[in-house]
């Protein structure tokens, strides 16, 4: 259903089951859960899908080893089952990774480990390798039924110097063990809302528009891209904006029925590092380290490039967060510490992203110490308006069984049951996913005429859903893109589908050519006339949009227009654009 399409018919009937505010991975995972129990249920986004936290994430699928010195022994076990189930449901997206854990001491950190696990200190130390041996070993017993993946085990410092020889020499032994990690997540959750929208003609869901709740009591959604608004009359409203749950809550409350603070988030930043001799020493392995002083840091290849990252830093306003210089030094800090014979040059840091952890509010003075766990609270009105159910905390590992909580909760308060589970339910292109992915790469490209070769990048990106795009590849004549590997039919399929709307909805989370260092200027400018003529844009909203995304890469991911320019290469023809014929 198209945007017009869906204003207009909630101008015919306003009335709808549950408003979700927040087109996160969690408001997608309630809207999919409820829209899978036949409800009526309306999805808004102020900005695009996937675009705040859930852009932001670490692309770690994991179940919190560190979390378990907090205490937090439900949320690491749950966290564990729901990493399970995505590499069963997602296994396009969700592999296994292995990770390597450099250990500096024997006994260090057993102590405070205790001490912070009883709440008496809030600072963090360095783990010594028999508090390490405790938590993987706590790891392994909460994993031993299904045992997906191998235990853990330990090497001595010189086969640990073997493996990886540009690790700090300092080190005693090393640590591996197994979680998993995810390669597009913003393509998971519009997966995830494809879902949902197909269960029922009743589920709608809209980006770039916002609720807002009138003088007079009334909700009205205001459309951000068409200037027009429409009034909604929801029996239930779901606040899952994350880190925007205190100022949405503004929008959806009069000043005296207000909640307090809900929400007290932190930034964590990353690095997007493009140096072979570094990819090279990980071994395809994550490198899961404390920085000398105690925080822990991740790093590993993703989509061949490395990711370096985070910070944990307290943040007030969440539309500003960006990765500031500071920041950069201390992750590039933290790499010479673990690797320190690999220099890193300004020109390789390719893309650098921050997101706030979507926290509940907390007066604790270390980060660290903050609860990831997730809960649900429900705020009523005091002048008979709809409930608000409130979706607090969360990481991103855990959006399914969030989302299922929380539909759970608005079913029980509007007196609905549930009629289907999600627990084993693929996602998106995990849906009939090949045990012969050969067989099946073969079959597709004798189907449509494709090179074998275009189709094993289509299956890479798209899982299963690649039938459908390269039937809409095939179906006409294709034209060549400045990227190899990207042709105007597979382009316009995702604006026409995916609900595109502006440049960066494309670049930086329908694809992932932004955030792997590949986007060029031409290639940029490219898409961004494919992009106009689908939307028919003026020459002057072309240029605007131009203007509007170069800005936004300067100041949030570190890309200015001369960076972009040096990447230019030839025009190539790599990229099979033959479609088969009748």
């Amino acid at each position: 259903m198209k945007r017009e399409e869906i204003l207009d018919g909630l101008r015919q009937s306003p009335k709808v089951d549950v408003c979700v505010i927040g087109g996160g991975i969690n408001g997608i995972s309630v809207f999919r859960e409820l829209a899978l129990q036949g409800l009526n249920v309306l999805l808004v986004e102020k900005h695009d899908y996937c675009s705040g936290a859930s852009s932001a994430l670490s692309r770690m699928v994991h179940g919190g080893l560190r979390y378990l010195e907090n205490g937090e022994f439900k949320l690491v076990q749950e966290s564990l089952v729901e990493r399970d189930r995505l590499l069963r449901n997602a296994p396009h997206y969700v592999a296994p990774l292995p990770t390597t854990v450099p250990v500096f001491d024997i006994f260090s950190g057993l102590g405070n480990g205790i001490v912070r696990f009883l709440g008496l200190s809030r600072r963090p130390s360095r783990r010594g390798a028999v508090a390490i041996k405790a938590g993987l070993s706590i790891y392994d017993f909460l994993t031993r039924k299904r045992a997906l993946m191998p235990r853990h085990q330990f090497r001595g410092r010189r086969t640990t110097l073997t493996k990886w020889p540009a690790l700090n020499p300092d080190i005693k032994s090393s640590a591996t063990y197994f979680d998993a990690w995810v390669s597009h997540p913003e393509r998971l959750g519009i997966e995830l809302l494809q879902d949902g929208l197909a269960a029922t003609l009743g589920a709608m869901a809209l980006n770039y528009a916002e609720l807002r709740r009138t003088e007079d009591g009334r909700y009205r959604i205001e459309d951000r891209i068409g200037g027009t608004a429409v009034f909604v009359e929801p029996k239930l409203i779901i606040n899952a904006t994350g880190g925007w749950i205190d100022i949405a809550n503004q929008t959806l409350f009069s000043s005296d029925a207000r909640p307090a603070p809900l929400m007290g988030g932190t930034k964590g930043s990353h690095l997007i590092i493009d140096n072979d001799e570094l990819r090279a020493a990980l071994a395809d392995h994550m490198i899961y380290y404390e920085n000398e002083d105690g925080r822990i840091c991740i790093l590993f290849p993703y989509l061949g490039k490395v990711l370096v990252g985070s910070t944990d830093i307290r943040v007030d306003d969440p539309e500003s967060v960006r990765c500031e210089a500071d920041e950069r030094d201390y992750i590039l800090q933290s790499l010479a510490f673990v690797l320190p014979d690999i220099k890193i040059r300004p020109q390789e840091i390719v893309f650098q992203f921050a997101g706030v952890r979507p926290l509940p509010a907390s007066t604790d003075s270390f980060t660290g110490r903050i609860p990831r766990d997730h809960f649900c609270t429900v705020v009523e009105t005091k002048d008979g308006g709809p409930p608000v159910l409130c979706m607090i905390g969360g990481k991103w590992t855990t959006f399914r069984s969030f989302g299922e909580l929380a539909a759970d909760m608005a079913l029980e308060k509007l007196g609905r049951q549930r009629r289907v589970a999600t627990t084993d339910r693929p996602i998106g292109g995990g849906r009939a996913f090949p045990s012969d992915r050969a067989a099946w790469i073969s079959h597709l490209a004798a189907a449509t005429g494709l090179s074998a070769r275009r189709v094993v990048e289509l299956f890479g990106r798209y899982g299963t859903d690649a039938e459908a795009i390269a039937d809409f590849i095939a179906a006409g004549p294709d034209m060549p893109l400045p990227h190899t590997g990207y042709s105007a039919r597979e382009l316009q399929f995702l604006i026409r589908d995916e609900a595109v709307e502006h440049l960066d909805d494309l670049l930086l989370r329908r694809t992932t050519l932004a955030v792997s260092g590949e986007l060029s200027l031409a290639m940029m400018d490219a898409v961004l006339n494919l992009l106009a003529q689908e939307k028919r844009w003026t020459m002057a909203q072309r240029a605007s949009e131009r203007t509007r995304f170069l800005t936004l890469l300067s100041e949030r991911h570190g890309i200015d227009e001369n960076m972009l320019s040096a990447r230019n290469e030839p025009r190539s023809t790599e990229c099979d654009t033959t479609a088969k014929s009748g």
